[in-house]
């Protein structure tokens, strides 16, 4: 029998929610690029219900202890006394999410003899070192476009939110007031302005076509260049350099996946080549942004502001400066942990256990690493050189 270890974000504060604002959420049956949503035989649990934290233990527990299996369901990941690190030396296969990451280190790989299986129950599989994976077998799978539209609406939101300046026009109200100066005077159109994305791939492409109403300039930057089809039909703009496009945009996406190459790749020399007075929106990996480089830009007018929901280490230490620094929109990490994403990533993980434990193939699109290889998704999100270490 197997032991499956499971890393959640802890409970809401004031309790597991004894019901929700909506008994209802849209029933999808593919995703935008005709790819079906996870197929699990069953699930135990209602779709909408928060099922992400550690009392909705992904609504696994009937299905693993059904099978026979132990189910050991925690938060507590980080430190050498932590649960996770007690419970991991004999663990079969690791759950976790990269709204609070269970770092598989090669120390920990190493010591956990028996792992054989790691699930990211969501998209981003950076707090796993691929290359301790490929050399000791172990599968790393993740559901891949499971809450891809989540975090899609997230930037969206982000890009507006910072152009319009609304949270500190909120916050005004909240407080009480009526300065509409105050409220405006950073306050812009993004009507007109040149938007571009640095990676396009299922989230970033997502970005673009949600962004085309709103009649701005669309360029993106990807090693992997879409068809001439796609790009005629949104009116792309391709850049062969990540340079080129920062010159000319007013809003940044960042859609870029983590490894060692791409580690602090926003620093200041490549904040140095966006306009002065742009926004950045990151909701890839915090990891991709030197921390004091975009602080600085913040106060220095570089940028005109900083969102997204990524941060390094995740959480975030009570100190960090993206907590406090000027013209910032940067919640926890929860762009893709909405209540329809768990749903979707949840029912995702269900459908690669089942796989697992009957045998049969998990799907091609789930996959980073097998065989002591990259393969799937990993295959062409990362290459063996750079595969990413946590």
């Amino acid at each position: 029998m197997a032991k499956v270890l499971c890393v959640l974000f802890p409970d809401p504060q004031d309790g597991y929610p004894p019901a929700y604002a909506r008994t209802e959420i849209p029933v999808l049956t593919h995703y935008p690029d005709g790819t079906t949503v996870p197929s699990p035989r069953a699930v135990d649990f209602t779709p909408g219900e928060l099922i992400g934290c550690v009392s909705g233990e992904l609504g696994l527990r009937k299905y693993i202890e059904g099978l026979g299996h132990t189910f050991v369901v925690t938060s507590d990941k980080d430190g050498p006394d932590s649960i996770f690190e007690r419970e991991v030396a004999d663990a079969d296969i690791v759950i976790s999410q990269p709204f609070w990451p269970a770092y598989l280190t090669a120390e920990r790989i190493e010591k956990a003899k028996k792992l054989k299986l790691a699930i990211t129950a969501g998209i981003g599989s950076d707090h796993v070192d691929l290359n301790a994976a490929t050399e000791h077998g172990i599968t790393v799978a993740e559901e891949t476009f499971s809450n891809s539209i989540s975090v899609a609406e997230h930037v969206v939101m982000m890009a507006l939110s910072l152009v319009r300046d609304y949270l500190p026009a909120h916050s005004v109200a909240i407080q009480g007031g009526w300065e509409i100066a105050d409220c405006v005077k950073r306050s812009y159109d993004i009507e007109g302005m040149q938007f571009g994305t640095l990676g396009a791939g299922r989230i970033g492409l997502a970005v673009l076509r949600r962004l085309k109403p709103f009649d701005v300039g669309l360029h993106y930057y990807d090693p992997h260049r879409l068809s001439l089809d796609i790009e005629k039909e949104l009116g792309l703009i391709y850049h062969d350099k990540p340079q080129s496009l920062l010159k000319v945009s007013d809003v940044v996406n960042l859609m870029m996946p983590l490894y060692p190459a791409t580690k602090g790749f926003f620093n200041d020399e490549m904040l140095s080549e966006m306009r002065h007075g742009s926004y950045l929106i990151n909701c890839a990996r915090g990891a991709l942004c030197d921390r004091d480089a975009i602080a600085h830009a913040l106060k220095t007018g570089r940028l005109a502001g900083y969102a997204g929901d990524v941060w390094f280490p995740q959480p975030a230490p009570a100190d960090h400066p993206w907590r406090t620094m000027p013209h910032n929109g940067m919640p926890p990490h929860m762009s893709g942990a909405s209540l329809s994403g768990q749903a979707h990533y949840a029912a995702g993980t269900r459908e690669i256990l089942e796989c697992w434990f009957e045998q049969r193939p998990i799907r091609d699109e789930y996959l980073i690493v097998a065989g002591g290889k990259l393969a799937g998704a990993g295959a062409h999100s990362y290459n063996v050189s750079e595969a990413a270490k946590a």
